[in-house]
Protein backbone atom coordinates (compact mmCIF):
# COMPACT_ATOMS: atom_id res chain seq x y z
CA UNK A 1 0.00 0.00 0.00
CA UNK A 2 3.07 2.66 1.02
CA UNK A 3 4.87 1.78 -2.56
CA UNK A 4 1.16 2.55 -4.43
CA UNK A 5 0.72 5.88 -2.39
CA UNK A 6 4.39 6.70 -3.16
CA UNK A 7 3.51 5.77 -7.32
CA UNK A 8 0.66 8.40 -6.70
CA UNK A 9 2.57 11.04 -5.22
CA UNK A 10 5.63 10.46 -8.24
CA UNK A 11 2.50 10.60 -10.47
CA UNK A 12 1.04 13.89 -9.22
CA UNK A 13 4.50 15.56 -9.19
CA UNK A 14 5.03 14.45 -13.02
CA UNK A 15 1.32 16.12 -13.68
CA UNK A 16 2.17 18.97 -11.72
CA UNK A 17 5.88 19.15 -13.61
CA UNK A 18 3.84 19.73 -17.00
CA UNK A 19 0.97 22.39 -15.30
CA UNK A 20 3.30 25.24 -15.06
CA UNK A 21 -0.08 27.03 -14.08
CA UNK A 22 -1.10 24.69 -11.48
CA UNK A 23 -4.40 22.97 -10.77
CA UNK A 24 -6.91 22.53 -8.15
CA UNK A 25 -7.85 19.43 -6.17
CA UNK A 26 -10.81 18.42 -8.36
CA UNK A 27 -8.83 18.38 -11.08
CA UNK A 28 -5.55 16.56 -9.87
CA UNK A 29 -7.61 14.00 -8.39
CA UNK A 30 -9.96 13.46 -12.04
CA UNK A 31 -6.77 13.60 -13.65
CA UNK A 32 -4.89 11.10 -11.55
CA UNK A 33 -8.21 9.10 -11.56
CA UNK A 34 -7.92 9.05 -7.82
CA UNK A 35 -10.80 10.13 -5.24
CA UNK A 36 -10.34 13.52 -3.43
CA UNK A 37 -9.38 12.54 -0.40
CA UNK A 38 -6.68 10.10 -1.14
CA UNK A 39 -5.60 13.04 -3.55
CA UNK A 40 -6.18 15.20 -0.69
CA UNK A 41 -3.90 13.44 1.66
CA UNK A 42 -1.02 13.20 -0.51
CA UNK A 43 -1.29 17.00 -1.41
CA UNK A 44 -0.64 18.15 2.01
CA UNK A 45 2.42 15.50 2.64
CA UNK A 46 3.83 17.24 -0.20
CA UNK A 47 3.36 19.95 0.47
CA UNK A 48 4.35 19.90 4.41
CA UNK A 49 7.97 18.92 2.63
CA UNK A 50 7.80 21.38 0.29
CA UNK A 51 7.45 19.98 -2.96
CA UNK A 52 3.85 21.47 -3.49
CA UNK A 53 2.73 24.72 -2.55
CA UNK A 54 -0.79 26.06 -3.12
CA UNK A 55 -2.05 29.50 -3.58
CA UNK A 56 -4.89 30.08 -1.16
CA UNK A 57 -6.51 32.41 -4.19
CA UNK A 58 -7.97 30.22 -6.59
CA UNK A 59 -6.93 26.95 -4.54
CA UNK A 60 -4.03 26.11 -7.00
CA UNK A 61 -1.14 23.53 -6.44
CA UNK A 62 1.80 24.15 -8.22
CA UNK A 63 5.40 22.18 -7.66
CA UNK A 64 7.68 23.82 -4.25
CA UNK A 65 10.92 25.49 -4.49
CA UNK A 66 12.22 22.12 -2.87
CA UNK A 67 12.37 20.85 -6.40
CA UNK A 68 14.40 23.42 -7.57
CA UNK A 69 16.85 23.16 -4.27
CA UNK A 70 17.41 19.94 -5.04
CA UNK A 71 17.70 20.27 -8.81
CA UNK A 72 20.17 23.28 -8.28
CA UNK A 73 22.32 20.78 -6.13
CA UNK A 74 22.53 18.15 -8.58
CA UNK A 75 23.21 20.08 -11.65
CA UNK A 76 25.52 22.05 -10.19
CA UNK A 77 26.94 18.71 -9.30
CA UNK A 78 27.60 17.69 -13.00
CA UNK A 79 30.50 18.04 -14.51
CA UNK A 80 30.59 17.61 -18.71
CA UNK A 81 34.10 16.17 -18.92
CA UNK A 82 33.75 13.79 -15.81
CA UNK A 83 29.90 13.01 -17.40
CA UNK A 84 30.93 13.14 -21.12
CA UNK A 85 34.51 10.80 -20.29
CA UNK A 86 33.32 6.85 -20.02
CA UNK A 87 31.05 7.67 -23.18
CA UNK A 88 34.34 9.76 -25.38
CA UNK A 89 35.92 6.33 -24.48
CA UNK A 90 33.48 3.97 -25.03
CA UNK A 91 32.97 6.15 -28.71
CA UNK A 92 36.64 6.03 -29.45
CA UNK A 93 36.41 1.73 -28.99
CA UNK A 94 33.85 1.44 -30.99
CA UNK A 95 34.91 3.63 -34.35
CA UNK A 96 38.56 3.34 -33.47
CA UNK A 97 39.11 6.63 -34.48
CA UNK A 98 40.17 9.78 -32.60
CA UNK A 99 37.09 11.81 -30.65
CA UNK A 100 36.51 15.42 -29.51
CA UNK A 101 34.96 17.43 -27.42
CA UNK A 102 35.02 21.04 -27.42
CA UNK A 103 32.81 24.44 -26.50
CA UNK A 104 32.40 27.81 -27.86
CA UNK A 105 33.89 30.91 -27.15
CA UNK A 106 33.72 34.24 -28.74
CA UNK A 107 33.09 32.29 -32.04
CA UNK A 108 35.54 30.07 -31.86
CA UNK A 109 35.62 26.18 -31.34
CA UNK A 110 37.59 25.64 -28.14
CA UNK A 111 39.20 21.74 -27.56
CA UNK A 112 38.27 20.67 -23.66
CA UNK A 113 39.16 17.16 -24.19
CA UNK A 114 40.75 14.32 -26.85
CA UNK A 115 40.35 10.62 -26.45
CA UNK A 116 42.67 8.45 -29.04
CA UNK A 117 42.44 4.37 -29.52
CA UNK A 118 45.69 4.19 -27.93
CA UNK A 119 47.47 6.04 -25.34
CA UNK A 120 49.19 9.35 -26.05
CA UNK A 121 50.53 12.20 -24.98
CA UNK A 122 49.69 14.37 -27.69
CA UNK A 123 45.90 14.40 -25.89
CA UNK A 124 46.89 17.28 -23.68
CA UNK A 125 48.34 19.57 -26.67
CA UNK A 126 45.22 19.77 -28.46
CA UNK A 127 43.17 21.32 -24.93
CA UNK A 128 42.41 24.88 -25.37
CA UNK A 129 43.16 25.00 -28.91
CA UNK A 130 41.18 27.52 -30.54
CA UNK A 131 39.56 26.44 -34.33
CA UNK A 132 37.26 28.38 -36.37
CA UNK A 133 33.71 27.13 -35.99
CA UNK A 134 32.67 26.92 -39.68
CA UNK A 135 35.74 24.93 -40.73
CA UNK A 136 34.67 21.76 -38.27
CA UNK A 137 31.82 19.49 -37.08
CA UNK A 138 32.77 20.36 -33.98
CA UNK A 139 31.64 24.19 -35.02
CA UNK A 140 28.93 23.48 -37.16
CA UNK A 141 27.42 21.32 -34.10
CA UNK A 142 27.59 24.45 -31.79
CA UNK A 143 26.44 26.81 -33.93
CA UNK A 144 23.22 24.95 -34.02
CA UNK A 145 22.43 26.69 -30.83
CA UNK A 146 21.97 30.00 -32.33
CA UNK A 147 19.34 31.32 -34.28
CA UNK A 148 20.19 32.58 -38.36
CA UNK A 149 20.43 36.03 -37.04
CA UNK A 150 23.06 35.54 -34.53
CA UNK A 151 25.08 33.77 -36.50
CA UNK A 152 24.85 36.49 -39.04
CA UNK A 153 25.56 38.80 -36.46
CA UNK A 154 28.73 36.78 -35.32
CA UNK A 155 30.57 37.15 -38.94
CA UNK A 156 29.36 40.24 -39.60
CA UNK A 157 33.00 41.63 -39.08
CA UNK A 158 34.61 38.14 -38.77
CA UNK A 159 36.60 36.83 -41.97
CA UNK A 160 36.28 33.59 -43.62
CA UNK A 161 39.85 32.16 -43.72
CA UNK A 162 40.34 29.29 -46.71
CA UNK A 163 42.07 26.70 -44.39
CA UNK A 164 41.65 23.72 -47.68
CA UNK A 165 40.39 24.57 -50.87
CA UNK A 166 36.80 22.84 -49.61
CA UNK A 167 36.65 25.49 -46.33
CA UNK A 168 33.16 27.34 -46.09
CA UNK A 169 34.03 30.95 -47.01
CA UNK A 170 30.78 32.56 -46.85
CA UNK A 171 28.10 32.97 -44.21
CA UNK A 172 25.49 32.10 -46.75
CA UNK A 173 26.51 28.78 -46.96
CA UNK A 174 27.62 28.29 -43.39
CA UNK A 175 24.01 28.62 -43.22
CA UNK A 176 22.82 26.08 -45.23
CA UNK A 177 24.85 23.96 -43.74
CA UNK A 178 23.87 24.83 -40.06
CA UNK A 179 20.56 24.12 -41.00
CA UNK A 180 21.49 20.78 -42.49
CA UNK A 181 23.02 19.80 -38.95
CA UNK A 182 20.33 21.08 -37.54
CA UNK A 183 17.72 19.03 -39.08
CA UNK A 184 19.37 15.64 -38.93
CA UNK A 185 21.45 15.99 -36.23
CA UNK A 186 24.63 15.87 -36.65
CA UNK A 187 28.12 17.96 -39.23
CA UNK A 188 30.20 16.69 -41.79
CA UNK A 189 33.20 18.11 -41.90
CA UNK A 190 34.73 16.80 -45.28
CA UNK A 191 38.73 18.15 -45.45
CA UNK A 192 37.50 21.73 -44.71
CA UNK A 193 40.10 21.79 -41.68
CA UNK A 194 42.65 19.75 -43.00
CA UNK A 195 43.51 18.23 -46.36
CA UNK A 196 42.48 14.11 -46.34
CA UNK A 197 40.79 14.18 -42.88
CA UNK A 198 37.12 13.73 -42.49
CA UNK A 199 34.93 14.34 -39.18
CA UNK A 200 31.69 14.07 -38.01
CA UNK A 201 30.12 15.63 -35.63
CA UNK A 202 27.23 16.80 -33.11
CA UNK A 203 25.52 18.67 -30.17
CA UNK A 204 25.36 18.26 -26.73
CA UNK A 205 22.27 19.93 -24.87
CA UNK A 206 22.03 20.74 -20.58
CA UNK A 207 18.90 21.10 -18.91
CA UNK A 208 18.10 24.20 -20.63
CA UNK A 209 18.12 22.61 -23.95
CA UNK A 210 20.92 24.81 -24.60
CA UNK A 211 23.83 23.47 -26.78
CA UNK A 212 26.73 23.55 -24.66
CA UNK A 213 29.11 21.53 -26.15
CA UNK A 214 29.91 19.01 -28.93
CA UNK A 215 31.74 15.76 -30.03
CA UNK A 216 33.02 14.61 -33.18
CA UNK A 217 35.03 11.69 -34.23
CA UNK A 218 37.79 12.40 -36.68
CA UNK A 219 40.04 9.88 -39.64
CA UNK A 220 41.82 10.13 -42.05
CA UNK A 221 40.66 9.06 -45.47
CA UNK A 222 43.22 7.39 -47.03
CA UNK A 223 44.13 5.30 -44.14
CA UNK A 224 40.19 4.69 -43.69
CA UNK A 225 38.58 4.61 -47.13
CA UNK A 226 35.90 1.91 -46.27
CA UNK A 227 34.88 3.81 -43.05
CA UNK A 228 31.22 4.08 -43.11
CA UNK A 229 29.78 7.62 -42.82
CA UNK A 230 26.39 7.14 -41.74
CA UNK A 231 27.41 4.31 -39.10
CA UNK A 232 29.91 6.49 -37.46
CA UNK A 233 27.21 9.38 -37.79
CA UNK A 234 24.97 6.95 -35.51
CA UNK A 235 27.34 6.36 -33.27
CA UNK A 236 28.38 10.17 -32.46
CA UNK A 237 24.48 10.82 -32.14
CA UNK A 238 24.02 8.12 -29.88
CA UNK A 239 26.83 9.60 -27.73
CA UNK A 240 25.92 13.06 -27.65
CA UNK A 241 22.24 12.09 -26.91
CA UNK A 242 23.50 10.19 -23.59
CA UNK A 243 25.57 12.70 -22.55
CA UNK A 244 22.99 15.47 -23.17
CA UNK A 245 20.61 13.08 -20.87
CA UNK A 246 23.25 13.19 -18.22
CA UNK A 247 23.42 16.71 -18.13
CA UNK A 248 19.57 17.05 -17.88
CA UNK A 249 18.43 17.19 -20.94
CA UNK A 250 15.01 15.40 -22.25
CA UNK A 251 14.59 14.57 -26.01
CA UNK A 252 10.91 15.98 -26.86
CA UNK A 253 10.91 14.21 -30.03
CA UNK A 254 12.56 11.62 -32.32
CA UNK A 255 13.68 13.82 -34.76
CA UNK A 256 17.57 12.97 -35.17
CA UNK A 257 17.53 10.73 -38.11
CA UNK A 258 21.07 9.72 -39.15
CA UNK A 259 21.33 10.38 -43.14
Amino acid sequence: MAVQTLDRAFDIVELLSRETGGLNLTEIATRMNLNKSTAHRILAALQERGYVEKREQGKVYRLGLEFIELSSAFLNSLELKTEAQPILNQLSRQTGQTVFMAIMREGDVVYIDKVESFNSLRRYKIIGKRMPSYATSLGKSLLTGLTEAEIVKLYENRPFNKITEYTIDNVHDLLKEVDLTRRRGWAHDNQENELGTMCVGAPIYDYRNMVVAAVSVAWEIEGQPDLDLKRVAALVVEATQEISHRMGYRWKTSSVKPL
